[in-house]
């Protein structure tokens, strides 16, 4: 069994014990927890089980574990003891009797599939030769920690903005939040770029590109961006913020 079969099994039994779990409790979102911790899962698998370590692999994995790390704390001490995210709430309610195989398919197998090939960078450098660190590495080191501090600077600005009372019901546009809609998601879609920058410097690394695209994307277009901004549908004061502000890159104001 190759590296890729077996980091794809350990993703499927992974996936399958937060399905487990999240049936208990009650409560999709739990998935969102386990989204960084899966990657940790995965870059330490690929490290510990590969033949001859190189410190390509080691570097990038001390990332992904640093990150994954951060995430999943965060977003562990943000849902503790709240109820189930509006997104998977409304899916709940519209899937109906069909909602525990569609949550099994569209959320868990979903993620776990998209974990995988988002993860390809980690895969790709198990059992890859010893090589030095030439300039393209310490750029993708400099990315992956501008976006690892955008991400942090912006989770803490939104958890510091929400914990005031006199908030309630405001739109954030304080810090970060000032110039784009999403510089959490911003981050870590660059956090993703500099791991490929770093992944490319091995034989056949270009391929790995489409990790980052694929987190790009998502996040642009499918579960990230377009679920928050539709949820603010019918909030005015929002709805000037998208109209005055960049959606995802952080920039200046539109006038």
């Amino acid at each position: 069994m190759n590296n890729y079969m077996q980091t794809a099994l350990l993703i499927f039994i992974y996936m399958n014990l937060w399905f487990v779990l999240a049936i208990k409790t009650k409560n999709n979102s739990i998935v969102d927890i386990g989204w960084g911790m899966g990657f940790i899962s995965v870059a330490l698998f690929n490290l510990i089980t590969t033949i001859e370590l190189n410190m390509r692999q080691v570097l990038v994995t001390a990332l992904i574990v640093l990150w994954g790390i951060r995430l999943s704390a965060y977003i562990f001490k943000r849902n503790k003891g709240k109820a189930e995210d509006f997104r998977y709430a409304k899916w709940r309610r519209q899937w109906g009797r069909h909602w525990l195989l569609r949550s099994y398919m569209q959320v868990f197998l979903l993620q776990g599939l998209f974990m995988f090939l988002i993860s390809y960078p980690v895969v790709m450098l198990r059992g890859v030769q010893k090589a030095g660190f030439i300039w393209l590495d310490y750029i993708g080191v400099l990315v992956w920690v501008s976006g690892f501090i955008i991400e942090s600077c912006a989770d803490y600005q939104k958890d510091r903005f929400k914990k005031n009372p006199d908030n309630k019901g405001k739109v954030m546009r304080e810090g970060l939040w000032n110039y784009s809609r999403h510089p959490n998601y911003f981050g870590e879609s660059t956090m993703w770029w500099g791991i490929f920058l770093i992944a490319s410097n091995t034989p056949n690394g270009i391929i790995a590109i489409f990790s980052p695209v694929i987190i790009t994307f998502l996040l642009t277009n499918v579960s990230g961006i377009p679920l928050i901004e539709k949820h603010h549908k019918n909030n005015p004061d929002y709805q000037e913020y998208i109209r005055t502000t960049s959606a995802f890159i952080p920039w200046f104001h539109k006038r």
